[in-house]
């Protein structure tokens, strides 16, 4: 879903974090079926936050960055599909925050992930795009509707995200064979222990498959988030800008 960092840095489970997990998902109640969308009761209404957003300016960037070079992923691999879920409603804050369903990176980050999709096709397994490039904005509407004791799981729009500098890519697999998703330790989204990188929680199979997406995207530069077993950051992130191009700017 979202890239945690506040200041640039990846984030860490600590002590502290995973008690604050813990005490979120005592109050939610997260469900235990892994099929089950987590979602939040945003604080304000969602088109009230959309025009803020919009109307809001993205944090000042240093002129010495790269020129962004967004290429839209599926044009160079057939056999990545989509499942972008803040295309449609079904997302953790139940709202279709992305008018199309397209999903774009940098340049390198793009080449790297197929590259990954290459590696994984020799084991019968598919990559499964949930989010990539996210204009600031949406980042900003994130933060703005969610609880102050769940903001540990959104990017803080004052510094963006690596989503935003078209750097980030959240996915998950799914069989060549059959066409399925294949199962992971938690869904994806859900804020819970169980999303973690590391967690072990899961059945045999479900932490194969983490292990499998793991070493595939690590191979090809990309660094796992901690907290959330889906969300991978491509090796150049910092050399890029924030941005805020809504994906009908881009051209086809």
């Amino acid at each position: 879903m979202v890239d945690k960092t506040m200041d640039g840095r990846a984030i860490v489970p600590t002590v502290l974090t995973v008690l604050t997990v813990l005490t979120v998902l005592t109050v939610l109640s997260v469900p235990s079926v892994l099929s089950a969308q987590f979602r939040i009761t945003p604080l304000r209404p969602i088109e009230e936050l959309r025009r803020e957003a919009l109307a809001a300016t993205p944090p000042v960037q240093p002129d010495s960055l790269l020129k962004p070079d967004l290429i839209e992923i599926v044009k160079f691999d057939s056999t990545i599909h989509l499942d972008l879920r803040y295309a449609t409603t079904n997302n953790f804050i139940s709202t279709r925050m992305y008018l199309q369903a397209r999903a774009f990176a940098q340049r390198p980050a793009a080449e790297a992930l197929v590259r990954v999709s290459r590696r994984l096709k020799w084991q019968g397994l598919g990559l499964l795009l949930h989010d990539t490039y996210r204009p600031w904005y949406v980042t900003k509407m994130f933060w703005d509707a969610t609880p102050d004791s769940l903001r540990i799981f959104v990017a803080n729009p004052a510094t963006g995200s690596k989503h935003n500098r078209g750097c980030a890519i959240d996915l998950a697999m799914y069989d060549l064979n059959t066409g399925k998703p294949v199962e992971f330790p938690s869904t994806y989204d859900e804020f819970s222990q169980r999303a973690f990188s590391d967690y072990q929680g899961g059945t045999p199979l479900q932490n194969q498959h983490r292990a499998q997406l793991r070493d595939a995207m690590e191979a090809e530069g990309f660094v796992v988030n901690p907290t959330e077993w889906w969300h991978f950051d491509y090796q150049d992130w910092q050399r890029y800008p924030v941005m805020n191009l809504r994906f009908e700017e881009i051209s086809r």
